[in-house]
């Protein structure tokens, strides 16, 4: 019975190692998703447009009444290209 229950944990043993370094290693993948996080939360101010002072590229409507519009040309005529 004992040499059972001795080959049962010799055999659990890597088992239970391997499964400890993959927490050690899902921790270190979570703790750089943090700081990802944390960058972009840094950052994010730099996305938002109520950051933006917009008010300064406005065009002035009394500027525009001066304007002229051009006229379209009409004057597209294929009849030269088949001659």
């Amino acid at each position: 019975m004992k040499t059972i229950l001795l080959s049962f944990i010799l055999l659990t043993l890597p088992l239970i190692a391997k499964s400890t370094a993959d927490i050690k290693k899902e921790k270190e993948a979570v703790k750089k998703a943090m700081e990802q996080e944390k960058k972009f939360a840094k950052e994010q101010k730099f996305y938002q447009g109520s950051e933006y002072d917009l008010k300064s590229k406005e065009v002035n409507p009394d500027s525009l009444k001066d304007l002229k519009v051009p006229e379209p040309q009409n004057d597209f005529d294929m009849d030269d290209v088949y001659d």
